[in-house]
């Protein structure tokens, strides 16, 4: 499989240029890049040639948020590498989400198995993630807030709709917490196959249904969701919502995140004129997690 190497030179005041990096990755994986790395102008992305659109990476561009960036890139044929054995040989710590049923996410590698752990955390819900150049495996701060307010919620016997699912583990956590059933989607065909991987090494492939598409095939599903998540960017979550809400019965729970505590205000307006109310807010730095309750059509 051949793959394009896009050399991004990020122009940003020092003080964002790391939050920078993240949403030009979060964009450029809108339009099918699968995988980055870091360099200290910015960052390298790649992107399976036939699926490489000129047009549509210039478009996630001009959505970028932060005025004072500038964004310029080159393109390049790469080198042929196996990109899915180059990240697993990497992996990720156990990350640790400690609340009522403390939740360790790990890669099924880099165990949580040290007597500290089994000190701290004697009964954790574990969730393995054996992420395959997806997003989310909870080391971002947005996956960590949205699994930490999930886990604040009774899911118990709850319907859960989970829109860009990435990895599956928003889905997989769900399950894990009680909810009876999930439904995920994301545009990325990778992504959903991953998301079913883990969700057969987790034992909830019986209760997870997955789609591949956008919010388009929110149309096909005749069912309504007590709670409804998406951690995905701002302007998805702006177009989107008005599905989103759709979906949802009378007091069910939406949580957002995948945006900036400076995006908070316009999420919110656009919720309220959904009939959707604010009940929680919370940041990770810079980033940001809402959720809203739905109070009547």
């Amino acid at each position: 499989m051949k793959y394009f190497e896009v050399e991004f030179i990020i122009n940003a005041p020092k003080s964002i240029f790391n939050d920078s990096r993240d949403i030009l990755s979060a964009l450029a994986g809108e339009v099918g890049f699968e995988t980055f790395e870091e360099t200290s102008l910015g960052l390298k992305g790649y992107v399976q040639q036939q699926l490489f659109n000129k047009d549509s990476l210039n478009e996630q561009i001009e959505l970028f948020p932060f005025e004072d960036v500038t964004i310029e890139y080159t393109v390049h044929e790469a080198d042929d590498k196996d990109w899915n054995e180059q990240w697993e040989q990497q992996g990720f710590q156990p990350i640790i989400i400690d609340g009522l049923h403390p939740i360790i996410i790990h890669d099924g590698r880099h165990l949580p198995v040290s007597d500290s752990y089994k000190r701290l955390y004697p009964t954790p819900i574990l969730i393995e993630i054996d992420a395959h150049l997806a997003f989310g495996t909870g080391t971002h701060e947005t996956t960590r807030m949205m699994v930490a307010n999930l886990e604040e919620l009774d899911l118990s016997g709850c319907r859960v709709l989970d829109c860009g699912c990435g990895t599956g583990i928003l889905s997989i956590a769900s399950l894990k917490l009680g909810a009876k059933e999930c439904v995920g989607y994301d545009i990325d065909e990778w992504s959903t196959e991953n998301a079913r991987h883990n969700a057969v090494i987790n034992s909830v492939d019986s209760l997870y249904e997955i789609h591949l598409g956008d919010v388009s095939v929110l149309k096909r599903i005749d069912k309504k969701f007590d709670v409804v998540m998406a951690n995905i960017n701002r302007n998805i979550l702006l177009k989107d919502m008005s599905e989103f809400a759709k979906m949802m019965n009378i007091n069910s729970n939406l949580l957002l995140s995948g945006f900036y505590q400076q995006d908070v205000p316009q999420l919110i307006e656009t919720a309220e004129s959904l009939n959707l109310k604010v009940v929680g807010k919370q940041n990770d730095g810079d980033w940001a997690c809402l959720h809203f309750v739905m109070e009547a059509y």
